[in-house]
């Protein structure tokens, strides 16, 4: 990474420290929701994946019908049959869909984790480098105990991990942000200190 670019993440970091922090503290309050309502939690993400398979699925069947002469009319028509009986299934019966959804948690869990990891290694030497490399790997652990606890795990598992995610990543940004602030208050000269030193 070059010196530039680094020094440009810290400046970007100085400026808007407050808003990061602003949005950590709103992950950490939604985390720590989720938490207390785990179950509550898991079924509205299966309500709210089948709503937008359904309405994703109507969307499709439009397009294969406004488009006639189109090769993958009878694709998109497909796709679309298969997505809104998907969305009508979770609908139907949340608690089974939490099943499903399980699955799709660890796997976000799994590519957060990484991604997280994998940015703390492209900071460099900027602030809040640990705080990003923790939540990665609180991300990964968190996958792992989910496909440990399959399926039994399921109906209030989604809820509470997803939700310590949420803290977690949230913390990191409040943190990394309490960093910048830090690095632009070390930055901005003191009012006893002469302008041109």
């Amino acid at each position: 990474m070059s010196t530039t670019t680094s020094e440009a993440g810290t400046e970007s970091l100085r400026r808007g420290w407050r808003t990061l922090a602003l949005a950590g503290g709103v992950l950490v309050l939604l985390g720590l929701l989720a938490m207390l309502l785990p179950i509550a939690t898991g079924v509205a993400i299966t309500y709210l994946v089948g709503a937008l398979l359904v309405v994703g699925g109507i969307v499709h069947a439009g397009h294969a019908v406004t488009a006639r002469g189109w090769r993958g009319s009878l694709w998109q028509l497909t796709l679309a049959i298969v997505s809104v009986v998907a969305g009508i299934l979770l609908l139907v019966n949340p608690v089974l869909g939490l099943l499903s959804l399980t699955i799709l948690v660890i796997a976000y869990l799994l590519v957060d984790g990484v991604a997280e990891l994998g940015m703390s290694l492209r900071m460099g030497g900027e602030p809040g480098r640990g705080w990003i490399a923790a939540s990665g790997v609180t991300s990964l652990v968190l996958a792992g105990l989910l496909w440990a606890g399959f399926p039994a795990d399921a109906a209030w598992a989604i809820g509470l991990l997803v939700g310590i995610s949420l803290v977690v990543t949230g913390l990191s940004m409040v943190a990394v942000a309490y960093d910048g602030r830090r690095t632009a208050e070390d930055a901005t000269p003191s009012a006893t200190e002469p302008r041109g030193a």
